[in-house]
């Protein structure tokens, strides 16, 4: 079991496979890209499924979620899917991705035993995608996410950031196409994990913001806590149900009293929150042939170490120095 000193279990793992990227989204990072990790420091697709065995059989760990980068640019994705989904107890299994090249994998994926993807769309405008992700893609992650929801990788969700002066009038708009195309729509307050460090807590688009522009077209219900358990999306039925809506205010509405999370990085290094400034490595003690109880010792040692919260509710807070596609959303 991953439990910490505050009596949080963690249940959930994060996987990231790789920090490469096809997309520059602006609050991500910068448009010349990053310096990429080097391929002998990433995990193997053996020491992924390692890890996670290990995770699942010995941990407690009950949902695995594949992220990046962008988790579609590795080659070996279908293998490791379906050699997690053969694991007993089999953990649930879920992609987040930028739906660029999910229209030609998604069969395979699901055939593999995906359960299901987030696919990230901040906006309905064409312009304004090229805008925020410096490529004009827009309509490859509509295709994806057809295809996603065609090969019954459901519920299919879609997370969107909203960014001031670009997307920020879009929110209602974007709800009534998710609810007519039977998508879940997660809003995300946009977080510091920019490698340019761009981001202003001044100004940001917050949980409030957008629930009140959601509200000139839409009635809310709130689901309630019960429901919501230690998902980190407050949600709302729309307009009496059936559909949902989302929104996780990590920065404004913190909710890291119920964190599960554990994650995983492409470099093989332990990270007990998305904002942790430390790291421990994972990857030394499998290429130094520890065995399994060693390495689950290691991790749990992590775990127990985690903080109390990811401090992002503190106005003094500081950008870790590590950008999201080294670590995984």
């Amino acid at each position: 079991m991953l439990i910490d000193t505050y009596g949080r279990v963690a249940t959930d793992l994060r996987v990231s496979l790789t920090d490469r990227c096809n997309l520059r989204c602006t609050y991500c990072m910068p448009e010349e890209g990053l310096q990429w990790l080097a391929k002998p420091d990433l995990l193997t697709d053996d020491e992924i499924v390692r890890l996670i065995t290990v995770a699942v059989r010995d941990l407690g760990v009950e949902e695995v979620r594949f992220t990046g980068g962008e988790p579609l640019l590795r080659p070996g994705l279908v293998g490791i899917v379906e050699r997690v989904a053969a694991l007993a107890p089999r953990p649930q299994m879920s992609l987040t991705t930028n739906g660029i090249g999910l229209e030609r994998t998604a069969a395979a994926l699901r055939a593999a035993g995906l359960d299901r993807v987030n696919v990230s769309l901040d906006t309905l405008r064409p312009d304004v995608f090229t805008a925020l992700t410096r490529r004009k893609r827009h309509a490859d992650v509509l295709h994806g996410l057809e295809a996603a929801r065609a090969a019954g990788l459901t519920p299919v969700k879609v997370n969107t950031v909203l960014m001031p002066g670009l997307n920020d009038d879009e929110a209602p708009d974007l709800l009534a196409w998710a609810v007519a195309h039977d998508y879940e729509l997660r809003f995300i307050e946009q977080m510091p994990l920019d490698a340019q460090h761009g981001w202003q807590r001044d100004g940001m688009i917050t949980a409030g913001d957008i629930l009140d522009s959601l509200r000139t077209r839409f009635t809310l219900t709130p689901e309630g806590q019960d429901e919501r358990g230690s998902a980190p999306a407050e949600r709302w039925v729309v307009d009496g149900g059936p559909h949902r809506v989302g929104v996780i205010g990590s920065v404004t509405r913190p909710f890291c009293r119920a964190c599960d999370r554990t994650r995983l990085t492409a470099d093989g290094q332990i990270r007990t929150c998305l904002f942790a400034t430390e790291e421990t490595d994972l990857r030394a003690a499998l290429r130094s042939g520890a065995p399994d109880a060693e390495i689950a010792r290691i991790w749990k040692l992590a775990m127990w170490g985690k903080k109390a919260g990811s401090g992002l509710d503190d106005p003094a807070f500081l950008q870790p120095e590590r950008p999201m596609s080294a670590i995984g959303g």
